[in-house]
């Protein structure tokens, strides 16, 4: 890395301000360390409409709990706030050097990585557009406010079984395997059938109105909500630039961390949805609180 230009120097850079980078950085703030928090804007639930499972937040705007944070963050002298990507870290003998997309050259003495996940989703005409709105990830999210009505799984593979088990509590489930693409033996079968579910088996061509499956033969069938096991992937290649290790679960691939959210190189922390193999807000939060508290520590003790 170029570093002809001066570099500004904290104790910690938070990279990522979304509920995990935000909650990680209070951490650091009240210890009275010096931070920057390096934050591209790009939540992972922007698409939808309200945040539920978060407790003393169940129903809020997600941008609205996010800006809360962030406001009662800067409340504290030590942080500054960039808007900005990072686009290269690497670890030094002393510190860890990174850069932005506007030219900004950081030194830290450690990073907190709360980069956050991209979701890959089926490629179902319709699909994409009403995501985070009427087709989801997560039951414990977003399945109560269906309302115990009609709701349909897309099959895309095996986290997919897990998902049409799961959403009996919520409703009356429909499973599209969608020609295959989701293969049930009979051992699955039955054990669906002793959940209530129904099993769809024609190929689905779209998604319309609000959560209308259309099969490829033409018939529609109404529901109330959708899931889908979208796959993830870090939203950032930094981790990899770094040299962390990675983990693969069923939902994609997530920064290995240890339990105080270090990770496999000393002095790296990371936290919320990039460094767990599910999660939601609540999680996130609480990875940030370990991993900023660590971060903390580790400038004391090492």
């Amino acid at each position: 890395m170029n570093t002809d230009l001066q570099p500004q120097v904290f104790d910690v850079a938070v990279i990522g301000g979304s509920y995990a980078g935000l909650s990680a950085a209070m951490q650091l703030a009240r210890a009275r360390r010096r931070l920057l928090v390096i934050d591209a804007g790009q939540r992972r639930n922007r698409f939808a409409s309200a945040s539920h499972g978060f407790l003393g937040q169940d129903g809020r705007a997600p941008g609205d709990i996010a800006a809360d944070g962030k406001a009662q963050l800067l409340a504290y002298p030590t942080v500054t706030w960039q808007e900005d990507t990072v686009i290269q870290a690497e670890k030094t003998a002393e510190d860890f050097l990174v850069r932005t997309s506007q030219g900004l050259l950081v030194r830290a003495r450690r990073l907190v990585l709360a980069l956050g996940v991209v979701d890959q989703l089926p490629d179902i005409e319709g699909l994409a557009s009403r995501w985070g709105r009427s087709v989801f990830h997560c039951p414990y999210c977003h399945g109560y406010e269906l309302g115990q009505g009609r709701i349909g799984v897309l099959g895309v593979g095996d986290m997919s079984l897990h998902q049409a088990l799961m959403l009996p509590d919520w409703g009356q489930v429909t499973f599209f395997t969608n020609h295959g693409a989701c293969a049930l033996d009979e051992s699955q079968r039955a054990r669906l059938a002793a959940r209530g579910v129904s099993v769809e088996p024609r190929p689905v061509a779209r998604i319309t109105d609000e959560a209308t499956v259309e099969l490829a033969d033409g018939t529609r069938i109404v529901m109330a909500g959708l899931f889908v096991a979208s796959q993830t992937r870090v939203a950032s290649p930094l981790a990899e630039q770094l040299g962390c290790d990675f983990d693969t679960g069923p939902m994609g691939t997530y920064i290995r961390t240890d339990l105080l959210k270090e990770t496999t190189v000393p002095g790296v922390f990371a936290c919320g949805d990039a460094a767990r193999a599910a999660g939601n807000v609540a999680f996130a939060v609480g990875d940030g609180a370990q991993a900023g508290a660590a971060a903390h520590q580790s400038l004391m003790f090492r």
